[in-house]
């Protein structure tokens, strides 16, 4: 695992982000495979492009909310041995659960507005 220098994202942190922690919730993954969770979950409505991707992978693991892990155990082909996995660290589980705790709060107080009452956010 490579050290890095701590770099402090922006909070609230993007929907693609988001996103991205999510789909690590589950357990350690490679990018394509966070890709496709993330599509997955999201019903196709949010699709990763391989540039923002890596790049928002590599700001999280430079903020210390993703660390590199060792893939699978015992890898079937080449391609997957050359993979590289990510999972949560601690500091990475607690900014993911504030950030659902805000788009909660958000999704409440859209639920409360008259003019967004119809809006199926039941």
């Amino acid at each position: 695992m490579r050290e890095h220098r701590r770099t402090a994202l922006r909070h609230p942190l993007s929907l693609a982000v988001t996103h991205i922690l999510l789909a690590l919730a589950d357990g350690a993954r490679h990018g394509y495979a966070i890709k496709q969770e993330v599509e997955e979950r999201s019903g196709g409505e949010v699709r990763l492009g391989p540039g923002t991707l890596y790049e928002a992978v590599q700001r999280l693991e430079d903020a210390g909310y993703i660390e590199e892990t060792s893939g699978a155990e015992d890898p079937e082909n080449g391609q997957q041995a050359q993979r590289r996995y990510y999972r949560l660290t601690a500091e990475g589980w607690s900014v993911l659960r504030t950030e659902m705790r805000h788009l909660a709060r958000l999704v409440d107080r859209a639920r409360a507005h008259p003019r967004l009452r119809g809006a199926g956010l039941a």
